[in-house]
């Protein structure tokens, strides 16, 4: 099907994939039937992608759902063949736009929350000195943990509100900001 420098080329990609995986928080096979789909030339059934990767048809149906869900993947159709085939987004920037939209809406948006709810549950700053005669080191102790906390919040801020502009809706907007952010630098 392919040459061998094209295949053995193929096989390294995709385990390249499979290896960042775990930096990304997704398991090695749904990377690397991601790869696998990024450098196909043509839309791929779940029976190929089985025979390329050696894997079995659970962890390729398992894995092709998250895909999906990701919004990185996408089932289609060819015409006069009744099988699913699976594509993934050609254009790099939008991929990654896709991938960081939905990081952040799986990690950094729960940050957020729960570094809100921890400056609320510390409640207000204590008043004079407690029934348990540590007033003043507990009045020390709640603004810094405060302070601590609201500076955390706050960086972490930064990054949800540049996020929020680099993924807007917009296809290719994340490019655009990498282009002016380069003229700025």
């Amino acid at each position: 099907m392919y040459s061998v420098n094209l295949a053995a080329a193929r096989r390294e990609f995709v385990d390249l994939w499979g290896q960042m995986a775990n930096h990304w928080g997704i398991n090695r096979t749904m990377a690397q039937i991601h790869a696998l789909l990024m450098v196909s030339h043509e839309p791929l059934t779940a029976d190929q992608i089985m025979e390329e990767l050696q894997i079995s048809r659970g962890n390729v149906s398992m894995n092709l759902r998250d895909l999906i869900n990701w919004g990185i993947v996408r089932r289609t159709s060819l015409a006069g063949d009744r099988r699913d085939f699976f594509m993934t987004e050609a254009d790099v920037w939008s991929m990654f736009q896709i991938i960081l939209r939905e990081r952040k809406k799986r990690e950094l948006d729960p940050l957020m929350s729960r570094l809100d709810q921890c400056l609320t549950l510390a409640g207000k700053k204590p008043e004079g000195a407690k029934s348990n005669g540590g007033g003043e080191d507990e009045k020390a102790a709640h603004e810094a943990y405060v302070k601590r906390v609201t500076e955390l919040r706050d960086f972490f801020n930064t990054f949800h509100r540049l996020f929020s502009v680099l993924l807007d809706n917009q296809p290719g907007s994340l490019a655009k900001a990498v282009k002016v952010i380069d003229k700025l630098v």
